[in-house]
């Protein structure tokens, strides 16, 4: 599931599923961020209360182990936080496409339905920061490489879903 900036592709994914969910929450928790804390309180009101949540970082582990339906929300985050601990806003990207490249291979190897929320960010400018061109390009190269591993691609648009594949 791609879309834009509160395009409504999170409350779609979510229903898309059914039944037994492990929601896993891939952004970190920041105390001292107010508007933040607020966003993910929002997440958890619109979610059953039978969903399990994980809240991690090291999406290919929690891919590999948890069985049945899990719902990813969303890999604009986890790769924000991959290309933090790497250091790849200033330097080197290599450690940051090895990740990429084992989340790539968890998602190939997974039976069980998953849901994936991204972020396309291609359609806009090019940025006009060095970091903001390299989040750019490398979201846009991981969801290009996610969607060939899945099934179903869809695309939200002004909350509307687009089917892709």
């Amino acid at each position: 599931m791609l879309g834009g900036a509160r395009s409504g592709k999170s409350a779609h994914a979510e229903g898309l599923v059914t039944g037994a969910v492990t929601y896993v929450a891939t952004g970190r928790r920041d105390p001292s961020d107010a508007e933040w804390q607020a966003r993910i309180a929002a997440h958890v009101a619109r979610r059953p209360a039978e969903w399990a949540t994980i809240e991690s970082t090291d999406l290919p582990a929690v891919l590999d182990s948890v069985p049945g339906t899990v719902l990813v929300d969303d890999l604009a985050t986890w790769l924000t936080g991959v290309l933090d601990d790497t250091g790849a806003w200033e330097g080197p990207v290599d450690e940051a496409r090895v990740r990429c490249d084992e989340l790539v291979d968890a998602v190939a190897r997974r039976v069980d339905p998953l849901v994936l929320v991204s972020a396309e960010v291609g359609l806009g400018v090019v940025p006009a920061t060095r970091s903001g061109r390299l989040f750019r390009d490398e979201l846009g190269s991981l969801n290009a490489r996610l969607a060939q591993a899945c099934d179903e691609v869809l695309l939200l648009v002004a909350g509307l879903p687009l089917r892709l594949r």
